[in-house]
C-alpha cells in the first residue's frame, strides 16, 4: 500500500510541471498581434531596390497549430546607387517609390512549446506609389492610392520561427512575395519583430 501511494505521489510530482506548462500554453493560445520591421527586395529594377519599412499583423487560432493571419506593411522610399555608363562615377538617386503590402492567409506551425517553426501562404495585394512625402504623409498618400494607383495581386509563400516566453515572443520569417503585373515577379521579403499572444 505504501509503495503504491509513493508511486502515485511520484507520478503526480513528475506530471505537474508538464500539466502546468500545458495550462500556461492554453492560456495564451487564442490569438496573436504583433509589429515588425519589414525588408523587401524589389527585383524588377536594375539594380534591385532594398526597401525597409514597418508593419503589423493579427491572427486568431483555428486550432493550436493553425492560425488565420492578416498583415499590412508600409515601406519607406529608398535611395539607390546608379552607376554611369563610364563605370567610374556613382550617384545616389532617391526612388520616391513607396510600397504597401496587404496579405491574408493561413499559418501552420509545429506543435506546442516555447519555440515553433511555421509555414505560411498568404494572398493579397501590393501597391506601388510615387510620392515626395515621407513618414505619415507618404503612408496616407499610399493608402489613398491603393484603389487608383499601381496595385497588383500578390502571394507570399514563406516560413519562419517564433519563440515565446509566456505571452511575449519574437518572430522572424522570410518568403518570396510574388506579384503579378505584366508577368510574374519574385521578390525576397523578410520580417522581424515582437509578437503578443493571448
Amino acid at each position: 500500500m505504501k509503495r503504491s501511494l509513493s508511486m502515485a505521489l511520484l507520478a503526480v510530482l513528475f506530471a505537474a510541471p508538464s500539466l502546468m506548462a500545458q495550462a500556461a500554453e492554453d492560456t495564451y493560445n487564442h490569438a496573436e498581434v504583433g509589429v515588425f520591421a519589414d525588408y523587401f527586395n524589389l527585383s524588377r529594377t536594375s539594380p534591385h531596390i532594398n526597401f525597409v519599412g514597418v508593419g503589423g499583423r493579427a491572427a486568431f487560432n483555428v486550432r493550436s497549430s493553425v492560425q488565420i493571419e492578416a498583415e499590412m506593411a508600409y515601406d519607406f522610399d529608398r535611395n539607390f546607387s546608379s552607376s554611369f555608363s563610364n563605370g567610374v562615377s556613382t550617384q545616389f538617386v532617391s526612388s520616391r517609390l513607396h510600397t504597401i503590402h496587404a496579405l491574408f492567409g493561413p499559418k501552420i506551425s509545429t506543435g506546442g512549446g516555447p519555440f515553433r517553426l511555421f509555414g505560411t501562404f498568404k494572398a493579397g495585394l501590393i501597391n506601388f506609389s510615387v510620392s515626395n512625402q515621407t513618414g505619415t504623409g507618404g503612408f496616407t498618400s499610399s493608402i489613398s492610392d491603393v484603389t487608383t494607383g499601381n496595385t497588383a495581386a500578390a502571394i507570399l509563400p514563406g516560413a519562419g520561427i517564433e519563440g515565446f516566453w509566456g505571452p511575449i515572443g519574437l518572430r522572424v520569417d522570410v518568403g518570396d512575395e510574388i506579384y503579378f503585373k505584366n508577368g510574374t515577379h519574385n521578390n525576397l521579403r523578410a520580417t522581424f519583430g515582437p509578437t503578443f499572444r493571448f
